[in-house]
């Protein structure tokens, strides 16, 4: 299934959003790929939203504890 213009335009929003907040490209584009690679092995045999890649729920779950600390709260 293709994913609308405005999911398309709201990831590369996320994605531009954690680019401009870190100090170093590289080192944040590694973060994603990191988290993406062990959610895939988390939830490999999860149902919840198969069509959902994990580098894009990885981007959707880090730009949100970028804009909302209390995600992360201690």
């Amino acid at each position: 299934m293709k994913r609308t213009l405005l999911e398309v335009a709201q990831l590369m929003r996320r994605a531009e959003d954690l680019l401009n907040a870190s100090s170093n490209r590289y080192r944040i584009t590694v973060q994603v790929a990191n988290r993406a690679q062990r959610r895939r092995f988390e939830d490999f045999d999860s149902l919840d939203d198969p069509k959902m890649k994990p580098v894009i729920r990885a981007i959707i779950e880090m730009s949100d504890e970028l804009t909302q600390p209390e995600i992360i709260g201690e």
